[in-house]
């Protein structure tokens, strides 16, 4: 049986978190992981993330399908979010519009995977609501946003 002396158990120890940190680090999310058509958790709209065409380095949220298109309470065309600064993994400085209540909030997005969250709130991030919306490759066919 080997012996394995402190020196060589603190070195593998040191490779191991080392490699343990570059694992976590490769799946880190980047901004651009937030882009992409995004379907609504109730399933009534769904939102395209892009850079902003007006705002070099951020990113807008449009909602580009929305179960009511047509009536009166069709929301095509909306833009819903807007930030201006990525960091710490999340989208933030900015706002997110609730059409919905018709109330505009501070924001932040996030991305992970499939999953993207929409955290609306009113001071500080705590205090606000999120709404989880799932990735989607596109649109439903009807009814079509016409704007």
């Amino acid at each position: 049986m080997t012996k394995i002396t402190t020196r060589q158990y603190a070195t593998s120890l040191l490779l191991l978190t080392s490699a343990l940190l570059g694992a976590q680090h490769a799946l880190a999310n980047t901004p651009n992981d937030a882009k992409g058509l995004w379907l609504t958790e109730v399933g009534d709209a769904v939102i395209k993330v892009e850079d902003c065409p007006d705002r070099p380095g951020s990113v807008c949220g449009t909602i580009v399908w929305d179960v009511d298109a047509g009536t009166s309470t069709d929301t095509c065309g909306e833009r819903v979010i807007q930030l201006d600064e990525y960091s710490d993994g999340a989208w933030r400085n900015g706002w997110v519009y609730d059409p919905r209540k018709d109330r505009t909030y501070k924001g932040k997005l996030s991305a992970d995977g499939n999953e993207l969250d929409v955290r609306a709130f009113i001071g500080v991030a705590v205090l606000g609501e999120t709404e989880h919306l799932t990735r989607t490759e596109r649109l439903p066919t009807k009814p079509a946003c016409r704007k």
